[in-house]
Protein backbone atom coordinates (compact mmCIF):
# COMPACT_ATOMS: atom_id res chain seq x y z
CA UNK A 1 0.00 0.00 0.00
CA UNK A 2 1.48 3.47 -0.91
CA UNK A 3 1.27 6.47 1.40
CA UNK A 4 1.98 10.06 0.85
CA UNK A 5 3.54 12.08 3.65
CA UNK A 6 3.59 15.65 3.04
CA UNK A 7 6.12 17.26 5.48
CA UNK A 8 8.68 19.81 5.19
CA UNK A 9 10.48 19.29 7.85
CA UNK A 10 13.07 16.84 6.80
CA UNK A 11 13.74 15.26 9.90
CA UNK A 12 10.04 14.55 10.43
CA UNK A 13 9.64 13.08 7.23
CA UNK A 14 12.51 10.15 6.93
CA UNK A 15 11.21 9.25 10.66
CA UNK A 16 7.88 8.79 9.41
CA UNK A 17 9.20 7.01 6.11
CA UNK A 18 11.36 4.71 8.27
CA UNK A 19 8.93 3.95 10.58
CA UNK A 20 5.90 2.95 8.11
CA UNK A 21 8.30 1.23 5.85
CA UNK A 22 9.16 -1.02 8.90
CA UNK A 23 5.21 -1.74 8.56
CA UNK A 24 5.39 -2.98 5.17
CA UNK A 25 3.98 0.22 3.57
CA UNK A 26 5.33 1.86 0.48
CA UNK A 27 6.28 5.63 1.37
CA UNK A 28 6.75 8.42 -0.81
CA UNK A 29 7.60 12.28 0.75
CA UNK A 30 6.80 15.95 -0.62
CA UNK A 31 8.31 18.56 1.31
CA UNK A 32 5.46 20.93 -0.79
CA UNK A 33 1.54 20.70 -1.18
CA UNK A 34 2.26 21.86 -4.51
CA UNK A 35 4.87 18.76 -4.84
CA UNK A 36 2.25 16.22 -3.13
CA UNK A 37 -0.71 17.59 -5.61
CA UNK A 38 1.81 16.39 -8.48
CA UNK A 39 2.63 12.96 -7.19
CA UNK A 40 -1.40 12.27 -6.07
CA UNK A 41 -2.40 12.96 -9.58
CA UNK A 42 0.52 10.50 -10.72
CA UNK A 43 0.31 7.79 -8.24
CA UNK A 44 -2.61 5.59 -6.58
CA UNK A 45 -2.20 6.58 -2.79
CA UNK A 46 -4.16 4.60 -0.23
CA UNK A 47 -3.71 6.89 2.43
CA UNK A 48 -2.54 10.45 2.87
CA UNK A 49 -0.45 12.03 6.23
CA UNK A 50 0.13 16.18 5.99
CA UNK A 51 1.81 18.37 8.18
CA UNK A 52 -0.89 21.60 8.63
CA UNK A 53 1.90 24.19 8.84
CA UNK A 54 3.84 24.34 5.48
CA UNK A 55 5.71 26.72 3.50
CA UNK A 56 3.64 27.94 0.78
CA UNK A 57 -0.25 25.96 0.33
CA UNK A 58 -0.81 24.97 3.94
CA UNK A 59 -2.13 21.79 5.35
CA UNK A 60 -5.65 22.96 5.16
CA UNK A 61 -5.57 23.93 1.70
CA UNK A 62 -4.02 21.17 0.55
CA UNK A 63 -6.58 18.85 2.04
CA UNK A 64 -9.68 20.73 0.65
CA UNK A 65 -8.05 20.12 -2.92
CA UNK A 66 -7.89 16.91 -2.51
CA UNK A 67 -11.48 16.46 -1.18
CA UNK A 68 -12.69 19.19 -4.03
CA UNK A 69 -11.71 16.30 -6.22
CA UNK A 70 -13.85 13.91 -5.70
CA UNK A 71 -11.09 12.08 -3.91
CA UNK A 72 -12.14 10.16 -0.42
CA UNK A 73 -8.74 9.23 0.37
CA UNK A 74 -8.10 9.09 4.15
CA UNK A 75 -6.45 11.72 4.88
CA UNK A 76 -4.78 12.00 8.85
CA UNK A 77 -3.33 15.69 9.51
CA UNK A 78 -0.72 16.50 12.00
CA UNK A 79 -0.47 19.78 13.84
CA UNK A 80 2.08 21.25 16.68
CA UNK A 81 -1.01 23.00 17.93
CA UNK A 82 -3.77 21.37 18.42
CA UNK A 83 -6.48 23.88 19.66
CA UNK A 84 -10.37 22.90 19.13
CA UNK A 85 -10.76 25.31 16.55
CA UNK A 86 -7.65 24.02 15.02
CA UNK A 87 -8.91 20.56 14.55
CA UNK A 88 -12.47 21.61 13.63
CA UNK A 89 -11.15 23.29 10.65
CA UNK A 90 -8.90 20.06 9.83
CA UNK A 91 -11.81 17.82 9.90
CA UNK A 92 -14.33 20.51 8.39
CA UNK A 93 -11.30 20.29 5.16
CA UNK A 94 -12.09 16.86 4.97
CA UNK A 95 -9.31 15.38 7.26
CA UNK A 96 -10.30 12.14 8.92
CA UNK A 97 -8.24 11.96 11.78
CA UNK A 98 -5.80 14.37 13.82
CA UNK A 99 -2.20 13.86 15.29
CA UNK A 100 -1.00 16.59 17.90
CA UNK A 101 2.89 16.57 17.65
CA UNK A 102 5.18 15.52 19.55
CA UNK A 103 3.34 11.72 19.22
CA UNK A 104 4.30 8.39 19.76
CA UNK A 105 5.02 5.97 16.01
CA UNK A 106 3.18 3.63 17.59
CA UNK A 107 -0.20 5.58 17.54
CA UNK A 108 0.50 6.67 14.40
CA UNK A 109 0.38 2.98 13.42
CA UNK A 110 -2.81 2.14 14.91
CA UNK A 111 -4.51 5.20 12.97
CA UNK A 112 -2.66 4.30 9.82
CA UNK A 113 -3.96 0.88 10.24
CA UNK A 114 -7.32 1.99 11.61
CA UNK A 115 -8.21 4.39 8.53
CA UNK A 116 -7.09 1.56 5.94
CA UNK A 117 -9.26 -0.64 7.56
CA UNK A 118 -12.57 1.49 7.53
CA UNK A 119 -11.59 2.44 3.94
CA UNK A 120 -11.66 -1.49 2.99
CA UNK A 121 -15.24 -2.12 5.14
CA UNK A 122 -16.87 0.72 2.77
CA UNK A 123 -15.94 -0.36 0.05
CA UNK A 124 -17.33 -3.75 0.66
CA UNK A 125 -20.20 -2.08 2.23
CA UNK A 126 -20.88 0.05 -0.70
CA UNK A 127 -24.62 0.26 -1.33
CA UNK A 128 -25.52 0.92 -5.42
CA UNK A 129 -28.12 3.18 -4.54
CA UNK A 130 -26.72 6.78 -4.37
CA UNK A 131 -29.69 8.11 -2.41
CA UNK A 132 -30.97 7.77 1.77
CA UNK A 133 -34.31 9.64 2.30
CA UNK A 134 -35.83 10.59 5.46
CA UNK A 135 -39.20 12.71 5.84
CA UNK A 136 -38.37 15.51 3.43
CA UNK A 137 -34.44 15.14 3.69
CA UNK A 138 -32.76 13.45 0.78
CA UNK A 139 -28.81 13.05 0.81
CA UNK A 140 -27.07 12.09 -2.93
CA UNK A 141 -24.01 10.11 -1.28
CA UNK A 142 -22.53 10.36 -4.83
CA UNK A 143 -22.72 14.58 -5.04
CA UNK A 144 -22.31 14.87 -1.19
CA UNK A 145 -25.40 17.01 -1.19
CA UNK A 146 -28.84 17.09 0.68
CA UNK A 147 -31.94 18.22 -0.32
CA UNK A 148 -34.87 19.54 2.17
CA UNK A 149 -37.89 20.40 0.29
CA UNK A 150 -36.15 21.32 -2.74
CA UNK A 151 -33.86 23.04 -1.06
CA UNK A 152 -29.61 22.78 -1.63
CA UNK A 153 -27.87 22.32 1.56
CA UNK A 154 -24.53 22.12 1.17
CA UNK A 155 -22.42 20.27 3.88
CA UNK A 156 -18.59 20.18 5.27
CA UNK A 157 -17.16 16.40 4.85
CA UNK A 158 -16.98 15.78 8.54
CA UNK A 159 -21.00 17.38 8.95
CA UNK A 160 -22.05 15.33 5.89
CA UNK A 161 -20.74 11.86 7.71
CA UNK A 162 -22.22 12.48 11.35
CA UNK A 163 -25.56 13.27 9.47
CA UNK A 164 -25.22 9.99 7.22
CA UNK A 165 -24.73 7.95 10.39
CA UNK A 166 -27.76 9.75 11.79
CA UNK A 167 -29.80 8.85 8.79
CA UNK A 168 -28.51 5.58 8.77
CA UNK A 169 -30.31 5.46 11.83
CA UNK A 170 -33.43 7.13 12.35
CA UNK A 171 -35.68 7.50 15.52
CA UNK A 172 -32.82 5.85 17.51
CA UNK A 173 -31.07 7.88 20.49
CA UNK A 174 -27.68 7.57 19.31
CA UNK A 175 -24.99 8.47 22.44
CA UNK A 176 -21.99 10.55 22.26
CA UNK A 177 -20.36 7.02 22.21
CA UNK A 178 -21.75 5.42 19.25
CA UNK A 179 -21.10 8.74 17.46
CA UNK A 180 -17.83 9.29 18.06
CA UNK A 181 -16.69 5.53 16.98
CA UNK A 182 -19.02 5.76 13.77
CA UNK A 183 -17.93 9.13 13.00
CA UNK A 184 -14.55 10.26 14.62
CA UNK A 185 -13.33 6.71 14.85
CA UNK A 186 -11.60 4.54 17.91
CA UNK A 187 -9.61 7.49 18.56
CA UNK A 188 -11.72 10.20 18.55
CA UNK A 189 -10.85 12.57 22.34
CA UNK A 190 -13.73 12.04 24.57
CA UNK A 191 -12.31 15.50 26.15
CA UNK A 192 -13.95 17.47 23.95
CA UNK A 193 -17.13 18.62 22.79
CA UNK A 194 -16.22 18.41 18.80
CA UNK A 195 -20.01 16.23 18.89
CA UNK A 196 -21.84 18.88 20.40
CA UNK A 197 -20.38 21.51 18.01
CA UNK A 198 -21.22 19.61 14.85
CA UNK A 199 -24.94 18.98 15.72
CA UNK A 200 -25.25 22.42 16.15
CA UNK A 201 -23.70 22.89 12.92
CA UNK A 202 -26.28 20.55 10.99
CA UNK A 203 -29.07 21.51 13.16
CA UNK A 204 -28.79 25.49 11.83
CA UNK A 205 -27.94 24.09 8.23
CA UNK A 206 -31.02 21.19 8.34
CA UNK A 207 -33.32 22.44 10.64
CA UNK A 208 -32.89 26.84 10.07
CA UNK A 209 -36.20 28.04 8.28
CA UNK A 210 -38.14 25.10 8.15
CA UNK A 211 -41.33 24.19 10.77
CA UNK A 212 -40.50 20.63 11.52
CA UNK A 213 -37.04 20.06 12.68
CA UNK A 214 -35.66 16.92 12.44
CA UNK A 215 -32.58 17.30 14.86
CA UNK A 216 -33.10 16.79 18.48
CA UNK A 217 -30.84 16.51 21.70
CA UNK A 218 -31.90 14.48 24.44
CA UNK A 219 -29.85 16.24 27.61
CA UNK A 220 -27.43 13.92 29.27
CA UNK A 221 -28.75 11.21 26.67
CA UNK A 222 -27.45 11.93 23.21
CA UNK A 223 -28.72 12.95 19.51
CA UNK A 224 -32.24 11.79 17.56
CA UNK A 225 -32.82 12.51 13.72
CA UNK A 226 -36.35 11.88 14.05
CA UNK A 227 -39.91 14.18 12.45
CA UNK A 228 -42.48 13.04 15.24
CA UNK A 229 -40.92 14.81 18.09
Amino acid sequence: MKILIVEDNSRVSALLKRGLESQGYQVYIAEEAEEGLILFEKIDFELIITDIMLAGMDGITFCKKIRNSGEKIPIIMLTALGTIDEKIEGFDAGADDYLVKPFEIRELYARVKALLQRKHDSVNTFEETSQITYDDLVMDKRTKVIYRQGLTINLTPKEFNLLHFMMQNPERLLTRDEIADNVWGNNFDTGTNYIDVYIAYLRKKIDKGFEQKLIHTKVGMGFILSSKI
